[in-house]
């Protein structure tokens, strides 16, 4: 035990440090990160992919190489795109399509006749499945193949480079590739080429991106990846949501929203996650953020209505009774519901711990600390700023600047008895 941990705090890097200010170069061309689970009906997302790609002038490529069925998932796309006035077409670059395998799909993303159609489009649309089927064909051993380098020009040219789920994981440099158990990332499991890999890059070296991330909870692994590799502001996209990256802003647009967390003024200490003064933003339909000025911009009609007055004298909180604390503050929404209750409740903290109640015999490694789990402290303070949406939609608040300490703890194994 004590080899594994000690193992766990080398991979977690040196002791403590500040997090450097951040210089952001801004995106080429624009960059839509779907963070999965988009309706068909979701028009708000799918009218403005067409029209940022040209309206009825778009000419997209569908590249459905992370797809279990790629030809299903990727005519699914296309007719999407059609409905909404654009053309469309289907690459046939896909491991899984039938009759094809790794090598064949490596071909295909070779074939002068692929990168002619992406040199004729206008915006590339990546499809979801497997985000690592889309880095070992593009960019294998980090080589990018003549079609990822269409794409790349593509969009140094201005154009749009989306994908959903998968297909926005690949959008950072680094992504995670398989990586499931969040508490298991956050004690350190995150190997190369299993957990994490190289990504495709279309945001740059200093923006992280991650998908399905409210619903999967999926805050604790992107704070983990963020301080191992250096990252300074990370953006997690919810289910049916889309974040529109042009230059230095993000806009948010969908049916919820997507958390950033930013680590320009955090502290860490050495070993497992233990890290002050993370600052971290939920984004709301409509919302935009600056990663130059790094500064938000609510919804114009919210900030019509005024900013919660958690800081005045006679505030009278719209969520009294919530709790203070969460057992799982990585479970479905519950990071979300934390941030809402911050901002609308009475106290100014909510706690949460995120924990694994057991060990899995099917994990990738052996837990190097079964008694090991995270405390989330959320504090409002002079930076934290919120807005209700009472009245204007079925969206959530928008919570800028919280403040998150996350420290290790020990926790018993099992957590739980017979009484």
């Amino acid at each position: 035990m004590k080899a594994a941990l000690m193992l766990l705090l080398c991979m977690l890097g040196p002791a403590a440090h500040a997090v450097e200010s951040l210089a952001f170069r801004p995106v080429a061309g624009t960059v839509i990160a779907m963070g999965g689970a988009v309706r068909n009906d979701n028009e708000a997302v799918r009218q403005r992919l067409v029209q940022l790609a040209g309206g009825p002038e778009a000419r997209f490529v569908v590249i459905p190489t992370a797809s279990s069925n790629p030809h299903k998932s990727g005519m699914e796309a296309v007719e999407q795109l059609q409905r909404r006035g654009a053309k469309a077409e289907l690459l046939k670059i896909a491991p899984q399509w039938p009759g094809e395998s790794l090598e064949s799909a490596r071909r295909a993303a070779a074939d002068p006749a692929n990168v002619a159609r992406i040199g004729a489009a206008t915006a590339v649309f990546f499809t979801g499945g497997w985000q690592e089927r889309t880095a070992d064909v593009l960019n294998p051993g980090g080589f990018a193949s003549p079609v990822l380098q269409a794409v790349r020009e593509l969009q140094a040219r201005g154009g749009v480079i989306a994908g959903s789920s998968a297909g926005a994981a690949i959008m950072s440099s680094t992504m995670f590739r398989d990586a499931l158990n969040s508490v298991q990332v956050m004690k350190g499991v995150m190997r190369e080429g299993k957990e994490i890999d190289r990504g495709l890059g279309f945001v740059g070296e200093q923006l992280f991106i991650d998908q399905h991330f409210l619903k999967r909870g999926r805050v604790g692994r992107m704070l983990a990846l963020m301080l191992a590799k250096g990252y300074k502001v990370g953006l997690g996209v919810d289910e049916n949501t889309a974040a529109i990256i042009h230059g230095s802003e993000i806009e948010i647009v969908g049916a919820s929203g997507a958390l950033l967390v930013d680590l320009r003024q955090a502290t860490r200490e050495a070993g497992p996650v233990n890290v002050r003064n993370v600052r971290i933003s939920y984004l709301d339909n409509g919302d935009r953020y600056d990663l130059v000025k790094l500064k938000g911009q609510v919804l114009a009609a919210k900030q019509a209505r005024g900013e919660i007055k958690f800081r005045q004298p006679g505030f009278v909180p719209e969520l009294e009774f919530m709790r203070p604390a969460y057992t799982d503050i990585l479970a479905e929404n519950a990071i979300l519901r934390a941030l809402t209750q911050l901002v609308d409740g009475p106290r100014d903290y909510v706690r949460g711990i995120a924990f694994d109640l057991e060990n899995f015999p099917d994990a990738p490694v052996a837990d190097p600390a079964p008694e090991l789990g995270f405390e989330f402290m959320l504090r409002r303070d002079e930076q934290t700023r919120g807005w209700d949406n009472e009245g204007l939609d079925d969206n959530d608040y928008s919570i800028f600047d919280a403040r998150l300490d996350v420290r290790p703890v020990r926790l018993k194994t099992p957590f739980y008895q017979a009484w």
